[in-house]
């Protein structure tokens, strides 16, 4: 067999580097920053919860996306989901508002749970856990944008 792991149908996976460019295509969020993290659960992104309202019996919440260093703000709509405890890399764990939304990784576009929280304090702006590549990416650690269209795959290890 040659390139990437299969599933149980043979179908072969693509693969990602530890970090990628990723759009949030139903939220106008185009080439994110991400950091792919196979040691977390669950995706997260950076934001500023603005308004929690409903609307038609469904729980939603408006949120700010901040691009620092294109000082832009994204305001985005979505459904929430759930409110889960996730555990951070501090070992803490915090109540998150937890959304589902289409993810764009390369040529695959998938809906994927994804947890808002306050990630100024971090190099990536997106963080894509494991249960968003599950069944879908491998992961090749030593490369990077091996997914992001218009980037030259870099190998090794650039923080």
């Amino acid at each position: 067999m040659e390139g990437g792991r299969t599933t149980r149908n043979r179908k072969p996976l693509a693969t990602v580097g530890w970090r990628e460019l990723v759009d949030l295509p139903d939220l106008g969020l185009h080439a994110i920053p991400a950091k792919i993290d196979t040691g977390a659960r669950t995706s997260s992104l950076h934001a500023t919860i603005l308004e929690q309202y409903e609307r038609g019996g469904e729980s939603y919440v408006r949120f700010a996306v901040d691009f620092a260093r294109q000082h832009v703000r994204q305001v985005c709509e979505a459904v929430q989901v759930d409110w889960r405890g996730i555990t951070s890399s501090n070992g803490k764990t915090q109540r998150r508002m937890i959304i589902k939304t289409p993810l764009t990784i390369g040529a695959q576009t998938f809906r994927a749970e994804i947890s808002l929280a306050d990630r100024s304090d971090m190099k990536f702006p997106m963080l894509i856990g494991r249960s968003s590549l599950r069944r879908r990416f491998t992961v090749d650690s030593g490369h990077s944008w091996l997914q992001t269209p218009g980037r030259d795959p870099v190998e090794g290890h650039k923080p």
